[in-house]
């Protein structure tokens, strides 16, 4: 039986292999490759240390001696998805490069749906997540505000993108449950929601449909958001 350490250790604080015995027969990639592909077909819920063993082909405690802890293992799919981002020159506008930050996060949680349930800061410092970190204080230089408010501008961003992400993919698994079609869902929301308003009940909500009956502009929305977030660092 693998042997725990008896105080909590840092994943990347622990040596992948030390200079005796054989060679390990799988990586911390290997590892964290395969989490991420049974999280990405069967969602977050169905990565067990048992499953990815399984998946690997070796015990269950056989991949203890790679991956002590259950966490450990969310820290390195975590950390492995973080290498998709994709690292430009900064433009100068620290805004435009924050928000293009912004949309690729939204890009990789939709890649990897569980990724919103696993965003925290117990997860934010391995080495992909520092150097996203890293790029963000590049990114915002042009910004004369202290590191600690940097830090929170790109905590609130970040916070922002994962709620936003979060209700997008919550509508998606939901109308995927359904018995019919999610346009037949929407269209028979809206008449009840339309009957409801035009009741009488609920003046201010009339008003505020009346101004735009359109759809709603999701992409639009998601910018504005990000947008006010930063307006209101440089305000404050």
């Amino acid at each position: 039986m693998a042997v725990r350490p008896a105080v909590p250790e840092v994943i990347w604080a622990r040596p992948e292999r030390t200079g005796r015995g054989p060679r390990p027969a799988h990586s911390r990639d290997d590892i964290a490759a395969a989490a991420v592909r049974v999280a990405d077909a069967e969602g977050i819920d169905a990565v067990s240390m048992r499953k990815i063993a399984g998946e690997l082909g070796m015990g269950t405690m056989s991949l203890y001696n790679y991956v002590p802890r259950k966490e450990d293992l969310y820290e390195l799919m975590v950390d492995a998805v973080s290498a998709e981002y994709a690292y430009p020159e900064p433009s100068g506008d620290w805004r435009e490069d924050v928000l293009a930050l912004a949309r690729q996060t939204r890009q990789i949680m939709h890649r990897h749906p569980w990724l919103p349930r696993l965003m925290s800061p117990v997860y934010g410092f391995s080495p992909n997540a520092l150097t996203y970190l890293e790029y963000c204080l590049r990114c915002l230089d042009p910004l004369e505000l202290p590191y600690g408010t940097k830090m929170e501008l790109i905590a609130a961003v970040t916070g922002v993108v994962t709620t936003y992400v979060s209700s997008e993919i919550a509508g998606v698994e939901r109308t995927r449950s359904l018995p019919w079609s999610a346009e037949q869902e929407q269209a028979v929301r809206i008449a009840y929601l339309g009957g409801q308003v035009a009741s009488g009940r609920y003046p201010r909500l009339a008003a505020a449909f009346s101004e735009d009956a359109g759809p709603i502009d999701l992409e639009a929305v998601f910018e504005r958001a990000l947008r006010r977030t930063l307006a209101g660092f440089v305000a404050g």
